[in-house]
């Protein structure tokens, strides 16, 4: 069986990390879906890297494009720093570096723009994933199973009831999970041989790097926006390739509570983003970040620890059932229920409660925030109150998602 170490040797990575996710907008009007901040401290795309540097893969190119910078930065400064000699984690973009100049057309044009990257590497295995979703995964064992099946390509599958199929890419399979069709966004999937749930594709991808060459050389000269879910994979299936599921719920990682086992989230909506932050601060969370033995990994910084300050009868600084990051500072303020971003300073007689503050977010004395998001460096003015008449939050510029959740951007304070 291949170890972590096999793994590291014989596969490279494309992580496609360029999304708008204007479903995420505001937060993603300054930064790409991938770079938005997760659980206080952590980027959404830390999660995929974390994943692919505990599988021991550390050979791993980054497809970055809307907004690039700050992506490319954060991955310079943590991510691009922790590897050594032959190993690498870059984030390349079309927008800096692509002869061509163009944008990726979709997702197997990303890979289809930088197939230099992998014809001129040693590697037997090109491991693509997505940088947008929420996950702990050992992808060393999806490779296991890949290698097992002698298969041209492996698609990780995410076990789910036929009502939530709707939403995905289903594929059918046999008893061996050899996959015998694919339906984008099917009125009735096809459920797994045996069972009443059916695989959802989860937009990941182990790929025999011979066969990911001719595919997307044989692609190209077929579709201008060639996409692994509409064209490579109905392509792969017609020509009798060997097209295998990987069922999610098998993967364990060490360390994994019952709970966590088959833990997946898009966090493609404010709604299901501020669902996923709020379960963190949960007694037993569906996701552990205290799970030491598979750890995700981000820049830490060089920050002070979190403090409290003032223990009066009039004003008292205490977090409570609250997930506080470094640098911060609760000054006589109360946060319940919240997650408080790096560098946060919550002053006297403020109260924050089922919260999300981004870094470096200052409450003012007197102030008052409630089931909101709060935008990295915005400073809510002394006696403000926010999440509390949704009507005025709207009329004041903020917005204000379906289930009363008020997100407040750096372009509206």
């Amino acid at each position: 069986m291949y170890t972590t170490e096999n793994v590291g040797k014989n596969t490279i990575a494309m992580v496609l990390a360029g999304g708008k996710g204007e479903r995420l907008s505001p937060l993603t009007l300054r930064r790409p879906k991938p770079c938005v901040s997760f659980g206080g401290k952590y980027k959404i795309i830390d999660f995929v890297l974390s994943n692919l540097f505990n599988s021991g893969i550390k050979k791993v190119y980054i497809l970055s494009q809307y907004r690039a910078y700050s992506l490319t930065k954060h991955i310079r400064e943590s991510w691009g720093t922790w590897t050594g000699l032959g190993e690498f984690y870059v984030a390349i973009s079309p927008e800096t570096s692509s002869e061509s100049e163009e944008w990726f057309k979709g997702t197997a044009d990303a890979i289809l723009q930088y197939l230099r990257f992998v014809e001129s590497s040693d590697a037997d295995y090109v491991a693509i994933f997505g940088g947008d979703h929420i996950y702990r995964m050992d992808i060393s064992q999806m490779i296991e199973y890949h290698r097992a099946n002698r298969a041209d390509i492996t698609i990780a599958a995410l076990e789910v009831p036929v009502d939530e199929a709707r939403r995905f890419g289903v594929f059918s399979v046999d008893e061996d999970y050899k996959v015998t069709g694919f339906d984008e966004k099917p009125d009735k999937p096809v459920t797994i041989p045996g069972r009443s749930t059916c695989f959802a594709s989860m937009g990941n991808y182990i790929f025999s790097t011979k066969k990911l060459i001719d595919v997307l050389q044989e692609g190209k000269k077929l579709y201008e926006d060639l996409d692994f879910g509409k064209h490579v994979i109905p392509m792969m299936l017609a020509n009798n390739d060997k097209v295998f599921a990987y069922n999610f719920n098998d993967n364990l990682i060490p360390g994994m509570k019952p709970e966590e086992k088959g833990y997946w989230k898009d966090v493609g909506t404010l709604d299901s983003y501020y669902e996923a932050n709020m379960d963190l601060i949960h007694v037993s969370p569906q996701l552990n970040l205290y799970n030491y033995k598979w750890p995700i990994l981000t820049n830490q910084g060089n920050l002070p620890p979190a403090k409290t300050i003032f223990d009066d009868d009039d004003r008292r600084g205490q977090n409570i059932d609250s997930y506080v990051c470094a640098g911060c500072i609760t000054s006589g303020g109360t946060v319940r229920r919240s997650i408080i971003g790096p560098r946060g300073k919550v002053n006297s007689y403020s109260l924050v409660e089922d919260s999300i503050l981004f870094e470096n977010v200052t409450v003012s004395r007197h102030a008052k925030v409630r089931r909101a998001i709060i935008d990295k460096n915005i400073v809510i003015p002394e006696g403000a109150t926010i999440g509390y008449d949704l009507e005025e939050d709207i009329r004041r510029g903020y917005t204000v998602t379906e289930s009363g959740i008020v997100v407040v951007s750096d372009t509206k304070m």
